[in-house]
């Protein structure tokens, strides 16, 4: 049960740093972006908007942590 609440919780903080690492500095983003979008182009609202969906994810993952732990 422990190695799973460690995942969880590892999970969540990586979507929280990409999420935030995201906002603050798309530039550096716009490449992976280009890889992984590749018959659309990429653009800084589809890096701020995938950046925002990250970090809702880790605070759909801090709560499940939460609500686990009662």
């Amino acid at each position: 049960m422990a190695m799973i609440d460690l995942e969880l919780c590892l999970a969540a903080q990586l979507c929280l740093a990409f999420g935030v690492a995201g906002l603050f500095w798309p530039q550096k983003f716009m490449p992976l972006f280009e890889v992984l979008l590749f018959p659309w182009a990429a653009s800084y609202r589809a890096v701020r908007a995938n950046s925002l969906a990250a970090i809702g994810l880790s605070l759909l993952l801090l709560a499940k942590l939460v609500i686990g732990m009662h």
